[in-house]
């Protein structure tokens, strides 16, 4: 059949099981715009804000659901305006596809209006990405544009479409969903051997599972390899949920913010085992000084990680859910190990805490009575400082995609789209954003656009009237001297939230949070805003100073 690019578009887009995209319309995409209107009725179209709203709610979308996201922009401005989600996504390894507008043909390299360079801004940031200039290899751009964001290790793919090519009218034809090809195991029969014998004589190993094992899905293997060898088992902030929060052999986050048990298991661990993690300097922190007594075991898809920040014992690269199957059929069953004991020991002697008062609202506290209410069954999202820290610390994490964040980026204004994402793709459960108010205030337009399409979202401000947590460390490492943190400016989020059509509350107590809480939980169709307001000089803790090795921890 004959049809136009922006009709070869849409077709391609249903044929990948795409119900719904974020975006926001454009002189250069407005054809793409005709034909999503033509097609309402097989997908749904979310008009946000801002186009860094749309990239961020893609985002959220994919973290939630497993899916792969989409937005839409048009070309210069709107095209630039999606760079932050896109790198947001790069980071944390969600798989996305940005569609962009661009100018006609005949118009590029000619500085024509709105006209930029997208796939070269974009070209680090992104896993591939297309400049389409003829309608007739659109289709196959498009089918492969899935298929890329979502093999191997997921990202975002941009495709880039000239006006006239959007316009422009050829023959099309569906083709069968082309499913992602599955990465061969890269590891030797030797290699397994060894690795199984070196699990077997550790005495004291530790497990780090990174984000890795929730994108895989490999959550399963890896508590089932956990229990069988009674190895604990620490976090990065992006695996948090991989693990259950909950378990006895989990310890918590390691490394920057980590818990004192999991920064001293690893500290005193013969073998570290990291799965689906990238050694981070927020994990690693002083290289020559982690994991000293330790052989690295690490297990990835990607082989550009294995030994990218830290020399690696024991490299095992190819799907972890395989890798995992294997090695656990063949170690050796432990059980009431000295390791555990003394695990269990450190995790009673060192629990996170804060100083409790009855008359001070304390944003641990808020978050711990947010987990009781939502009986730790909410999707979690935050924007970053001080507020993701303790959102991360405070609520048990006992499923894959249960928290969503920008780790890798630290994408202030990242959690409220991420959110109304989220809640689109998950409308089973209740989602939360925790926020502080200076990233709030970068894309709190989005209620706009949560009040608009009813989506039932809550956005808990921890209301500090400073970015906390750069405030933190000019306490900690800067004398005190408080440059240009403080952002008192009067704003008044209830009337704010309130004039956007959502629902504003306002807490100030410890006795108030609850009821605040209940009634958002209640709602329907209708956002809720709720400004808690803490303490600016509430700190997060532990936190190991920079340069630091990550057993030197300064507590509260």
């Amino acid at each position: 059949m004959k049809l136009n690019g922006s009709e070869i578009l849409i077709e391609c887009l249903k044929e990948q099981g795409v119900d719904i995209v974020f975006g926001f319309p454009g002189g250069q995409a407005i054809i793409i715009y005709d034909a999503l209107y033509k097609a309402s009725n097989d997908i749904r179209h979310i008009l946000t804000s801002h186009e860094q709203g749309a990239s961020h709610a893609a985002d959220g979308y994919a973290r939630a659901t497993g899916k792969v996201g989409v937005c839409i922009a048009t070309s210069g401005p709107g095209a630039t305006n999606l760079v932050t989600g896109i790198a947001t996504a790069y980071m944390d390894s969600v798989p996305m596809v940005a569609i962009t507008g661009q100018v006609p043909t005949n118009l590029l390299g000619k500085d024509s209006f709105q006209e930029v360079d997208i796939t070269g801004i974009t070209m680090p940031i992104t896993k591939h990405n297309y400049i389409v200039k003829d309608v007739t290899k659109l289709a196959d751009i498009v089918r492969e544009a899935f298929v890329i964001a979502r093999e191997g290790r997921p990202g975002p793919v941009l495709i880039d479409i000239c006006k006239d090519v959007t316009a422009a009218v050829t023959d099309f034809e569906h083709k069968p969903l082309k499913t992602p090809g599955k990465k061969p195991v890269d590891v030797t029969p030797e290699q397994m051997g060894e690795a199984i014998r070196v699990i077997n004589e550790s005495k004291k190993p530790v497990i780090l599972s990174g984000g890795g094992v929730s994108i895989a899905g490999a959550n399963k293997e890896v508590l089932e390899f956990s229990e069988k060898a009674e190895i604990p088992v620490a976090t990065s902030l992006m695996g948090l949920g991989s693990f259950p929060g909950d378990h006895e052999l989990y310890t918590g986050m390691v490394g920057m913010h980590g818990t004192r048990t999991s920064n001293l298991a690893v500290s005193e661990s013969d073998l570290f085992i990291a799965i689906g993690a990238r050694f981070s300097d927020r994990i690693i922190s002083n290289v020559s000084r982690f994991a000293p007594k330790a052989k690295i075991m690490h297990i990835d898809i990607d082989p550009a990680e294995i030994g990218k920040n830290i020399s690696v014992h024991y490299p095992m690269v190819g799907d972890i859910k395989e890798i995992l199957g294997t090695i656990t059929d063949s170690i050796d069953k432990k059980k009431d190990t000295d390791w555990k004991r003394k695990i269990i020991g450190w995790k009673e002697e060192f629990p996170l805490k804060y100083i409790k008062d009855s008359n001070e609202l304390k944003p641990q506290y808020i978050i711990e009575r947010i987990y009781e209410l939502t009986k730790g069954d909410a999707i979690i999202t935050t924007e970053v400082g001080q507020n993701q820290i303790w959102a991360a610390q405070y609520y048990k994490y006992t499923k894959p995609r249960q928290f969503i964040s920008s780790g890798g980026l630290g994408t202030m204004g990242y959690g409220l789209g991420a959110c109304i994402g989220a809640q689109l793709g998950r409308p089973d459960k209740k989602v939360i954003n925790i926020a502080g108010d200076g990233s709030f205030r970068m894309n709190l337009t989005e209620i706009a656009t949560a009040v608009e399409y009813k989506v039932p979202i809550i956005v808990a401000i921890l209301n500090n009237h400073v970015l906390g947590m750069v405030r933190q460390w000019q306490e900690l490492f800067f004398g005190g001297r408080y440059s240009s943190t403080t952002i008192d400016r009067g704003t008044d989020f209830v009337a704010l939230a309130e004039a956007f059509g959502a629902i504003g509350i306002k807490v100030t107590k410890p006795e108030e949070v609850d009821a605040a809480v209940t009634r958002a939980l209640s709602s329907k169709d209708v956002p809720v805003v709720i400004d808690f307001e803490i303490d600016k000089d509430e700190k997060v803790f532990p936190i190991v100073p920079p340069g630091a090795p990550i057993y030197e921890l300064i507590d509260e």
